[in-house]
């Protein structure tokens, strides 16, 4: 690359040539033929490249036209509805008092069953994307940013592997992977050391759950039939 301005200190110091503007203006005119002509002749990934790259100013073109066509047009001017007004698609519908306190009922429903997994603690912190990814690059010149690693604890099952690196977007490093974790007894007050089954909730998102990603109160799934403490009806003690 250049390291100074060289062509403007050249105009500036001797001027340009009379039919410049005229052979700029030529250049331009000829700029679609020849981009229609390098689209015909490109094969593989450079001609799906440089197709992207027109479909982008061809969109670009597009809106700044509908712009300046919706800035001439003639709109009718909208009168102001009055406070109170229903519109003529409602006009023939009852009041929705029951419909409301039906969904309201759903709503409570769907908490008491979501109750079921509710984090132990008040209030967890969000986690932000930051903390939680880590960006790596890739590709030939390393431009591209797709790539997320996983800087938490996280948790995969035993038959896991990985996929391949072009598909693969979110990584887990197996140093990070836990298969067991230490659970305290309420009543027996004893610590165990039992096998992770799964990850049943994180409240980060579910996006954090379906990746078995483990951080403050994370509810996650342990075998406990190695405690022993089982009902006659084989449920386990806890």
């Amino acid at each position: 690359m250049p390291q100074g301005d060289y062509i403007e200190l050249w105009q500036k110091r001797h001027g340009k040539q009379l039919n410049h503007d005229e052979k700029q203006r030529k250049k331009e005119a000829r700029a679609p033929k020849l981009a229609s002509k390098m689209a015909r002749r490109l094969l593989g990934l450079k001609a799906k490249l440089y197709a992207k790259e027109r479909f982008k100013e061809k969109v670009a073109m597009k809106k700044t036209l509908a712009a300046h066509e919706e800035r001439t047009n003639k709109h009718k001017a909208e009168e102001e509805a009055q406070p109170g007004a229903v519109p003529a698609y409602l006009l023939d519908r009852e009041a929705t008092a029951r419909a409301k306190v039906l969904s309201n009922t759903i709503k409570q429903k769907r908490k008491e069953k979501a109750g079921k997994w509710e984090v132990p603690l008040p209030k967890v912190r969000p986690m932000a994307e930051d903390e939680m990814f880590r960006v790596l690059t890739s590709g030939k010149r390393k431009k591209k940013q797709w790539k997320r690693m996983i800087t938490k604890a996280t948790f995969v099952g035993a038959g896991f592997t990985r996929k391949p690196p072009k598909y693969e977007r979110f990584i887990r490093p197996s140093g990070l992977r836990f298969k067991k974790a230490h659970v305290t007894h309420p009543e027996l007050k004893t610590t165990f050391q039992l096998e992770i089954l799964g990850v049943k909730k994180n409240p980060n998102g579910a996006m954090y759950t379906s990746l078995g990603v483990v951080t403050k109160g994370t509810i996650i799934e342990v075998n406990c039939s190695e405690l022993g403490l089982v009902t006659p009806g084989g449920k386990i003690v806890w």
